[in-house]
């Protein structure tokens, strides 16, 4: 098992408001794009099962579900130690993610609302969901006595752009990927409730839901533009994206291995769970997934993360910059071999197979 980091100490901005962790490349990230390019987004190919999709959250099946009911009414002074900042970090690490996804969406709603309604529509709602996750989850960081300002990281969090495609690419992956990640632990829960430590795993089941959903909306957006799966092109940048998520998730849950490993979950079995699942379900999406049952496909991922580890290890050293600068070279070099071979495993056609998937 590769050693996990330990959790670091918590910094506040002022009393009772934490300070956001650092940005690095594995922390949730602001994005913005082109709204003009969004806006004049013809989705006619595949406008039956979107208008389906966005009716589908309009419903909003879960408007009741996240209440604070008498079981958050206690206190979680109990909840010490390691065991408290890794669930802190965890809280901390989701609210910004689903937070990142409100801004997005809102500002997309708000451009789209005059030339593109019915997706403004759409992002209205996803907005909205994504609103109601990051307010429960920085409730549920008041109950351990911290909370997140969300204006402060709106002023001050930098904004990454991506184009559209990127956009669409990337968030149907978050959306399923958390699926698999909530669902997972959800049925870990139910099979071991003595692990149950605070209320907000009860809520996973439901929650899970509109993260599907939410990924079926782009999954409709994404099929209605044949310029994003059904050329060549399409099909390099479904691998790139693809892999850089699985490393990502694979670095993520290793390094908060404590997390996992305080609710019971072998972080291992669960990290290579999520990701074939999150991979089957792709194939629903993209004219391609990834062959994770090559045999060198999770190793690569963990020599990935152990290299990771290794580059975090030397940037919190002291050693001097030109030190450290040559000492980033082998496990970058590293890194970047083992997604090179494994970017060249040869990938599943997944139009082939497309009638089959479940």
């Amino acid at each position: 098992m590769i050693k996990s980091l330990e959790t670091p100490e918590l910094q506040l901005l002022k009393p009772g408001v934490k300070a956001p962790v650092q940005e690095t490349l594995l922390t949730p990230r602001f994005y913005t794009t082109d709204f003009e390019a969004v806006a004049n987004l013809d989705v006619s190919a595949n406008e039956t099962e979107l208008r389906a999709v966005i009716e589908e959250l309009r419903a909003d099946y879960n408007r009741h579900h996240f209440v604070r009911d008498e079981e958050f009414k206690q206190n979680w002074d109990h909840i010490t130690g390691e065991k408290r900042r890794a669930f802190i970090d965890f809280l901390e690490r989701s609210c910004t993610s689903e937070f990142s996804g409100f801004l997005l969406f809102k500002e997309l709603s708000r451009r789209l609302k005059e030339r593109n309604p019915l997706l403004a529509d759409a992002f209205d709602f996803l907005a909205r969901d994504e609103a109601r996750h990051a307010g429960f989850l920085n409730k549920s960081m008041a109950d351990l006595n911290l909370s997140l300002d969300l204006s402060y990281l709106t002023k001050h969090r930098t904004y990454t752009f991506f184009p559209p495609e990127w956009v669409i690419y990337t968030v149907y992956l978050s959306e399923k990927i958390g699926y698999w990640r909530y669902i997972l632990v959800h049925r870990h829960m139910e099979a071991n409730p003595e692990y149950q430590f605070y209320p907000l795993f009860r809520k996973f089941e439901s929650w899970c839901q509109d993260e599907n959903r939410h990924g079926d909306f782009f999954k409709a957006l994404l099929r209605s533009q044949p310029q994003l799966w059904n050329n060549w092109r399409a099909r390099l940048w479904v691998r790139f994206f693809l892999l850089s998520v699985f490393v990502t998730h694979t670095i993520t849950v290793f390094e908060r291995a404590t997390f996992y490993e305080s609710i019971g979950i072998h972080p291992r079995k669960y990290n290579n769970k999520v990701i074939q699942e999150t991979n089957n379900t792709s194939a629903r999406a993209f004219p391609l997934i990834l062959n994770t049952n090559h045999p060198s496909f999770f190793w690569r991922l963990e020599q990935c993360c152990e290299n990771s580890l290794k580059l975090t290890a030397i940037n919190q050293s002291k050693r001097p910059k030109i030190v450290k600068f040559f000492q980033k070279i082998p496990p970058i070099t590293a890194i970047i071999w083992n997604m090179l071979r494994l970017y060249l495993i040869k990938p599943i056609d997944a139009e082939l197979t497309r009638e089959t998937v479940r």
